[in-house]
């Protein structure tokens, strides 16, 4: 092939290359919309808790992304950490959401943190209706845990103290840019905005915690076996 002819194809061959090119990553989003178990980046932010009795203190709060999602819809939290220092101690602890194979995304999302004693406690819910159902359709909607000889034990909510009532963490974590609007003057969103964002949320599960259970629970229950039609 001469030179003329190398010059004339090329533009046309560069063509098909783009073409190509964007069929690969249209097959690779289609398919990575309906099943991507792979994690795409994260956030990491901080706020200040308020506790039973007054005191405040600042957790670090971060979040990956990924897992099974629909076209269409923004990636689930494939993980969330949250990472704190006890009031008047330089132990630092840690609790996880990981992801949960059957689920899809991470298996919580976290609603307080509370302390007494200087044992904290974590209540979180499940992450929609599979993790509801998995673990164990939970009335009040929460599953709650104790840390406990250097580890995360759960508890039910009869043995969570009766001081504990306020939902005092970021509820909806997915409002990352409200989030960082509102800790840029100090670094952290302020236990008062925290009640501000969580105030706006009308179910009842968000707005304190639950000791009755509620009327209804988090997601339908369907029966295993439904009833054939008449």
């Amino acid at each position: 092939m001469n030179t003329s002819t190398t010059r004339h194809l090329l533009p046309h061959l560069q063509g098909i290359a783009s073409r190509i090119v964007l069929a690969i990553g249209l097959v690779a989003a289609v398919f990575g919309g309906v099943s991507n178990a792979w994690a795409a980046g994260g956030d990491t932010w901080q706020e200040e808790v308020l506790l039973h009795d007054g005191q405040k203190m600042v957790v670090e709060r971060s979040q990956t992304y990924g897992g099974r999602y629909e076209m269409g819809q923004s990636m689930p939290a494939r993980e969330h950490t949250i990472r704190f220092t006890l009031p008047n101690s330089s132990n630092a602890i840690s609790w996880t959401s990981e992801y949960g194979e059957g689920l899809g995304r991470t298996n919580f999302n976290l609603l307080a943190l509370h302390v007494k004693d200087k044992t904290p406690y974590v209540i979180a819910e499940p992450n929609l209706c599979l993790a509801y159902n998995h673990w164990g359709r939970p009335n009040p909607p929460y599953v709650i845990f104790k840390w406990e000889a250097k580890a995360w034990q759960q508890i039910g909510i009869a043995a969570l103290p009766t001081e504990f009532s306020t939902i005092n963490l970021i509820v909806n974590n997915s409002r990352i840019d409200e989030i960082k609007d509102n800790s840029k003057s100090t670094g952290y969103v302020p236990a008062t905005y925290v009640q501000v964002m969580n105030g706006r949320l009308p179910q009842a599960q968000y707005r304190s915690i639950l000791r009755e259970p509620m009327a209804t629970g988090l997601c339908p229950q369907y029966s295993a076996s439904p009833k054939a039609p008449d």
